[in-house]
């Protein structure tokens, strides 16, 4: 079965003078303003395109990894992920900085290592990344 996702964005004015919003429209989760300033500068009160890209990297590299740890026998008791992608103006995004922290009884840490690397690789957001950098640090709690 194949799923598509939808969010709808809207942008009023030029570039570096205008604003919008983007909506989740497949789940209704909420409309998010986004501007040229808080992507260029940083913002704790508007989005951007890369905090999304960052949510939707965070998910998607928490499901991998929690599968590959349950095909491994070793299932999660919880899985923490942190995505910073960073966004350089004239350049574009640069990268994605994968920080996990995860609960993993009877795992040791080389192994959780190298099972998240696998689960970075594997990700299906990582994978639409490829024109990128991506980092990843991984630590048993």
């Amino acid at each position: 079965m194949t799923v598509t996702s939808e969010a709808k964005s809207t942008w009023k004015g030029s570039l570096f003078d205008g604003a919008g919003e983007v909506t989740l429209a497949s789940s209704g989760s909420g409309t998010f303003a986004v501007n040229w300033k808080a992507r260029s500068e940083g913002s704790t009160t508007v989005t951007t395109p890369e905090e999304l890209i960052a949510a939707a990297h965070a998910s998607c590299f928490n499901m991998a990894l929690s599968n590959a740890l349950a095909d491994n026998g070793t299932p999660p008791e919880q899985v923490d992920t942190t995505a910073s992608v960073t966004f350089k103006p004239g350049t574009g995004i640069t990268g994605s900085h994968l920080n996990v922290n995860a609960v993993v009884p009877g795992l040791s840490a080389e192994d959780f290592e190298r099972i998240a690397q696998g689960a970075k690789a594997g990700c299906p957001v990582s994978q639409a990344l490829a024109g990128i950098e991506i980092t990843l640090e991984a630590t048993l709690a």
